[in-house]
């Protein structure tokens, strides 16, 4: 087992708030994901009723927690956002759009999301990435 001097652990600490106090430019491609959501039962014409309204319930969601993003990084935001990814991936096959212009939005959305998400909590928990900033004012 490996054991961790409290001082690498506050370091550790700070340098992970200082990754979480920034404002990461991915809620805001997630939070333009969103607003494309909410917008593309107008711009395709979706002719099913449960992909429109999934759709734009999905997309005020995913803005909701990308602008409570934006406002204070939390890993709860984040995972969120993964599950309401996973859940644009398989809605159409729940909700019974298969094969229509709202299938297809969905599925591509929610990749990004899902991979948009995933990336950022990676971001925010890697050692490497975290500590560049701190680890260059410590060398100094």
């Amino acid at each position: 087992m490996q054991t961790h001097s409290p001082a690498s652990l506050s370091s550790a600490a700070a340098r992970t708030r200082l990754v979480m106090a920034r404002p990461s430019a991915l809620d805001l491609y997630t939070l333009a994901c969103g607003a494309f959501l909410v917008c593309a039962p107008w711009l395709f014409g979706f002719a099913r009723t449960a992909g429109r309204i999934d759709s734009e319930i999905v997309g005020v969601a995913v803005m909701a927690l990308s602008m409570a993003g934006l406002a204070a990084f939390a890993d709860w935001e984040e995972w969120l956002k993964v599950a309401l990814g996973v859940w644009l991936i398989a809605a159409p096959w729940l909700l019974g759009f298969v094969h229509t212009s709202a299938m297809h939005v969905s599925i591509a959305i929610g990749i990004v999301v899902t991979f948009l998400s995933l990336l950022e909590l990676w971001l925010a928990h890697d050692p490497d990435f975290a500590g560049q900033g701190a680890a260059k004012s410590e060398i100094s």
